[in-house]
Parts: C-alpha cells; sequence; structure tokens
C-alpha cells in the first residue's frame, strides 16, 4: 500500500528533488549498471522520480519504462524529458519475462517491511532469465518518516540479500556508503544487484 503522506512530499517538492538529482551524464552507478545491459534492453524504472535515469538510459540506446507514484514527479519527467513516464505504484507491476533489467533506485525503501518479498516475487517474475536486479536501499532496522514526513523502510545487508535470494536471484553486486538526500542528513546506504537465476 502506496503512503500517501511520502506521495505527497514528492509531489510538493518534485522540482526541488529533480533539481537536486540534475545531471549532465550518468553516476558512475547508473554508469555501471547501463554497461551490464544488452543493446536496446527493455528497462523498468520503478520510482523514476523526474526521469533523470530514465534519460540517461534512453541516451545509451536502453528503452526504459519510467514509473513513479508521484504524479509531480511523472509530469517532470513527461515535459523535461519527454519520457513516456507512467503514474503508479509498486502494486501495479506485473507481467512475466518482461524486463532486461530493473532499476529501483532507492524507491523501494518506501514499501512496507512486510511487502517486500511480494514485491521482489513480482519483480522476479517480470525479470528475463539472466536479467539485472538493482536496489539501492538505507540501512537499519525498522520505520521510521524523516523530517519531510516520507516513510522509511530500513533493511540490513544480510536481509536484504536474503529478499534477493528468495526471489530467485544471485546477488552480483554489493556497495555500501553514506550520503545526503532531500531531507538534508547523511545516511548509510546500500546498494545490491542480483541476476535472475
Amino acid at each position: 500500500m502506496a503512503d500517501a503522506k511520502t506521495i505527497a512530499t514528492y509531489d510538493a517538492k518534485a522540482g526541488e528533488y529533480a533539481d537536486l538529482v540534475a545531471s549532465d551524464q550518468p553516476d558512475s552507478t547508473l554508469q555501471s549498471f547501463i554497461e551490464l545491459m544488452p543493446a536496446g534492453a527493455h528497462v523498468l524504472d520503478l520510482g523514476c522520480g523526474p526521469g533523470t535515469a530514465s534519460m540517461h538510459m534512453q541516451n545509451a540506446g536502453l528503452r526504459p519504462d519510467p514509473v513513479d507514484a508521484s504524479s509531480g514527479m511523472i509530469a517532470i519527467a513527461k515535459e523535461k524529458f519527454h519520457l513516456d513516464a507512467r503514474l503508479a505504484t509498486f502494486d501495479d507491476i506485473s507481467g512475466e519475462g518482461v524486463y532486461d533489467g530493473i532499476w529501483a533506485n532507492f524507491s523501494l525503501l518506501h514499501a512496507a517491511p512486510e511487502d517486500l518479498p511480494r514485491y521482489f516475487q513480482t519483480l522476479a517474475t517480470a525479470a528475463k532469465p539472466n536479467g539485472i536486479f538493482h536496489v539501492g536501499m538505507k540501512t537499519g532496522d525498522g520505520i521510521a518518516r524523516d523530517a519531510i514526513n516520507r516513510l522509511y523502510t530500513y533493511v540490513t545487508v544480510d536481509a536484504l540479500k536474503t529478499l534477493f535470494t528468495d526471489a530467485g536471484f544471485d546477488v552480483i553486486y554489493v556497495k555500501e556508503g553514506r550520503e545526503a538526500g532531500l531531507a538534508g542528513t547523511i545516511d548509510p546506504y546500500v546498494i545490491m544487484r542480483g541476476k535472475k537465476n
């Protein structure tokens, strides 16, 4: 179930967020994901925000499918980058063997913890054999709202690995770090990628 307060924050701050993530070139994390994709790969950009990552993917010859639960973000993705972005929540994702890659970069952290196993299974079904699933999450325990009212689910690295493996992915990449986000706090995070087995 999508959190209404989180979506309202992203609607209200869509322009500010778009400025925060604006870039002329993909960062090293996105670039390394793009390099794992076959030519013309169909990629689900789950929680696409203002569409920056999808724009870089499209420029690299991929076929992104940008979705987000925030109408404010979708509007920017369409207007700024002319993307065929669509309004959708995690519960709206379906299909079997559709995507070569799934880019869920700091989006699934807004899902309720009890829903994460189900979403990972749905995304595994939507991925093609050998498809690559990229996830960024904040690390820690429990759930909490940040200073701008977004609801987060925190995970440990081991718990995230379990979500991947239980859904049928072999973990192929793990990176931990700390970074400032929209709320201004510097938080620990993990980037993890799995390959559908």
